[in-house]
């Protein structure tokens, strides 16, 4: 069961003037569920992403990029659930460029105006035939307030869909922001299996956009990890339509820009968040803070050793406090001058360790009652300068193991 995160009510997700969702059930891997779903985008929509930086990435990232880059314009998103189309070689690209150009024949566009997504099984071919087969009724299902069915649309071993909106006034016009994301194993940063789609009518210059995206994925989709696997298809795509009617964003740092990147921000990492939250097996969903370092880059460096370590993440699920795993992680994340006498650990409210050695005051039972909670936050001090950083993560159960060894069957 996912810890402490509700399914969407699809009241509660907003339409973004500008874009309209229709999802069917294509049969890609399975039959009987949502498997396909389009994204329908108004002229002069604003498009920006980020990808995995995982070498051996799939099909479709690469064709997303290729695309991006000749600049036509993005007009819509075709996605499917239940096959990565990954490691399939050239014939993964000629059936991910297929894709494009089957939707943009129904929508007399060109093939660089779509972009291709897949998520699913990986090294299998991915059955363009369904998928072109689907696409009709994916077009004819398309409505602005379809936000619930995509975020279902694109489950795989996600137990709950994942969507988030806000609405915010930028410049005296209310801007409308609605996200969703899948994402549940092979969770780490740069990025992880996951999928993310977020909409806003906000007017932003598109030349902002690349950057945008990247500067809200590392808020958010770059801070949380599962079990450490980066996988081939993640990727995160921002689409700002233009319909606020605002002056355009050309700059993050105007008092526009930093308005809307907030609130973007907050929505971002609520679909992060809600992605370990529904982590494989997770049963406990912890922040860990590092502080005191010399930048925030090695903040993160201790808090992912931590986060990754499987002998930590099994203590969290076992509500153990073997707290000596947490400062050997940090022991062994690769700084090379610490000074193992100036780390501060807490749990919570529990001051475990001073020093680097066992509080004087810290009691085992202590521990164990934060251990026992559904969400923990574990706080690191370094003792070395200001700067601080937070990634997300969650325990390892056995459910995990049972879900990744039955994976494909």
């Amino acid at each position: 069961m996912p810890v402490n995160l509700a399914a969407p009510a699809a009241a509660d997700l907003l339409p973004v003037p500008g874009v309209r969702i229709g999802v069917a059930e294509a049969g890609v891997r399975k039959a009987g569920r949502k498997d396909l779903t389009v994204f329908l985008l108004e002229p002069g929509t604003a498009v920006g992403g980020v990808f995995t930086r995982n070498r051996f990435c799939a099909a479709p990232v690469q064709v997303c990029r290729e695309h991006l880059a000749a600049g036509q314009g993005i007009r819509a998103l075709v996605v499917n659930t239940g096959n990565a189309n990954a490691g399939t070689g050239e014939d993964g690209l000629v059936r991910a460029r297929a894709s494009c150009i089957a939707l943009a024949r129904h929508l007399d566009l060109a093939p660089e105006q779509v972009l291709p997504f897949s998520t699913g099984v990986i090294m299998e071919p991915l059955p363009l035939d369904r998928i072109e087969a689907g696409l009709p009724a994916a077009l004819a299902d398309a409505d602005a307030a379809h936000w619930l069915r995509a975020a279902e649309g694109i489950m795989t071993t996600d137990t709950l869909p994942k969507a988030v909106s806000r609405r915010v006034q930028v410049e005296g016009r209310a801007v409308t922001i609605t996200g969703i994301s899948k994402g549940a194993g092979m969770i780490r940063p740069n990025m992880a299996t996951m999928l993310g789609f977020l909409a806003t009518d906000a007017c932003i210059a598109p030349q902002l956009m690349d950057s945008l995206a990247l500067a809200l994925a590392e808020g958010s989709f770059n801070r949380v990890t599962v079990d450490g696997d980066t996988s081939t298809n993640d990727a995160f795509v921002v689409m700002a339509t233009g319909r606020a009617g605002h002056a355009p964003v050309e700059s993050l740092d105007s008092v526009a820009g930093r308005v809307l990147f907030e609130a973007m921000q907050e929505v971002a990492r609520l679909l992060a968040q809600a992605i370990v939250r529904d982590g494989e097996g997770a049963t406990k969903f912890i922040t860990v803070r590092v502080e005191g370092g010399r930048s925030a880059a090695e903040c993160r460096q201790v808090a992912y050793a931590i986060a990754h370590s499987p002998l930590v993440k099994t203590a969290f699920f076992a509500s153990d406090p073997n707290l000596g795993r947490i400062l050997a992680a940090v022991g062994y994340a690769g700084i090379e001058d610490l000074d193992q006498s100036g780390i501060e650990l807490h749990l919570d409210d529990v001051h475990v360790a001073t020093r680097g050695g066992r509080h004087p005051a810290y009691r085992e039972e202590d521990g164990q009652r934060v251990m026992k909670q559904s969400e923990i936050t574990v706080r690191v001090g370094l003792g070395r300068g200001a700067a601080a950083d937070t990634v997300w993560t969650c325990d390892f159960s056995h459910d995990y193991v049972t879900i990744n060894a039955d994976y494909r069957s």
